[in-house]
């Protein structure tokens, strides 16, 4: 009976067809190499691949096998109770599985809606699975360069990770020094409240000195008045008085 499966999530990179592996045996030998059929990927998602060639040796062959499998390890999942494994596809490819990786490329960028620029995860996953499979593609005929390759994809990941975590980062400091400010931005408007509280009361204090001024002023200037007044009348007695005396004192004194 034909057992069900359920793959795992297609990829650009070419796989061979899965096989069943029993969960109480150890896997079958790498030898053992399964079909070239992707029934696990649709024909949108699966290159074509070429029939085999048979230029290369077997130990070739193996040590490309054991490459790739040290690159790309199996991809592994449970339906069940039964494991399934998967293998990254061992044969050459041609220049039409390049241009149809570029066809697929192009269509799982429109398909997922990846956006053309800016910080994209969708474009960023695919472009990942596109340099994997070119990677595979030159492991196959110079397994040297595709681990150079592989360097190369390693050293990129890290730059991204860096790039990453220095983003978060600035976010961090960004949103503590934001934090930061909006604090010391409470506590300014609080000081200004404040001092604005003070002038007002040193103003209603100002204005209270202002009026008991001039109602000292007010006052002084009405009791200068009266004692001017009263000055002015003594003076005009005594000026009186003074005539009063003298004329008394002429009207005593012979006249010669």
């Amino acid at each position: 009976m034909q057992e069900t499966m359920i793959p795992p999530t297609d990829s650009l990179m070419l796989y061979n067809t899965p096989v069943l592996i029993s969960k109480n045996t150890d896997r079958k030998s790498p030898k053992a190499r399964p079909s070239r059929a992707c029934p696990q990927q649709s024909s949108d998602s699966c290159p074509v691949q070429p029939p085999p060639r048979f230029s290369s040796t077997e130990d070739t062959w193996k040590e490309n096998e054991a490459t790739l499998d040290t690159i790309f390890p199996p991809r592994e999942w449970m339906v069940g109770k039964q494991q399934w494994l998967q293998r990254v596809s061992s044969f050459p490819c041609t220049r039409t599985d390049v241009v149809r990786l570029e066809e697929l490329l192009d269509a799982n960028l429109q398909r997922r809606q990846a956006r053309d620029t800016g910080i994209c995860p969708v474009r960023r996953e695919l472009y990942t699975q596109c340099f994997d499979e070119l990677i595979r593609q030159v492991t196959i005929n110079c397994a040297e360069r595709g681990l150079l390759l592989l360097r190369v994809r390693d050293e990129i990941k890290l730059s991204f990770a860096a790039h990453e975590t220095l983003y978060e980062s600035s976010i961090g400091f960004g949103m503590r020094k934001a934090l930061l400010a909006e604090q010391g931005k409470a506590d300014m408007e609080k000081c200004t409240a404040d001092l604005q509280n003070e002038i007002q009361d040193l103003n209603r204090e100002l204005n209270e000195e202002k009026a008991k001024c001039d109602v000292i002023e007010q006052r002084e200037a009405e009791k200068r008045q009266v004692e001017e007044k009263k000055y002015t009348e003594e003076i005009q007695f005594l000026k009186r008085t003074n005539q009063q005396l003298k004329n008394q004192l002429e009207g005593i004194t012979p006249k010669k």
